[in-house]
């Protein structure tokens, strides 16, 4: 993503369902930005992601101090585009995504599994995105676990 490439560390992923071919998603591009200080990404640059149609929304709101979070509606204002997270460089959170999305793109069935429950957990939690979001973090947790667990295996 230009508009970062100033602060930009590690560079920018795409993590999220979207980021994972075949895996039933909400329309929604979620970007994963590495940075030095997200405070310094917030002042200095939310002009400019703000004239790219880029919307800041405060930790006090978010609910999440190790990120600070932007969205990107569509053109009615009514729905979300993308999500860009902008995480501090080494922060846990920057490799658990990544492993994530990694551990679905080479399972399969375990991708096939995280749907299903992606599925009744909307049927569960209608609109409530942060309901819905704690309810996923068992499956996610077991999922990088299992992740490691393959990693750390000696090859056959």
């Amino acid at each position: 993503m230009e508009l970062l490439a100033p602060w930009l560390d590690d560079g920018v992923e795409h993590v999220g369902s979207t980021a994972v071919p075949g895996l039933a998603a909400k329309p929604i591009i979620d970007l994963m930005a590495s940075v030095n200080d997200p405070d310094v990404v917030v002042e200095q640059a939310s002009q400019r992601l703000a004239a790219d149609g880029w919307c800041y929304v405060p930790p006090e709101l978010d609910g999440r101090p190790w990120r600070r979070f932007f969205v990107k509606p569509d053109a009615s204002g009514q729905r979300r585009m993308a999500h860009l997270h902008v995480i501090p460089s080494g922060h846990v959170r920057w490799a658990e995504q990544l492993a994530f999305r990694d551990i679905l793109r080479r399972d399969d069935q375990l991708a096939r599994r995280y749907a299903e429950l992606k599925r009744r957990l909307t049927d569960q939690h209608g609109h409530d995105r942060e309901a819905y979001t704690e309810a996923k973090a068992t499956f996610i947790a077991e999922a990088l676990q299992h992740g490691a667990e393959l990693d750390t295996r000696p090859p056959d």
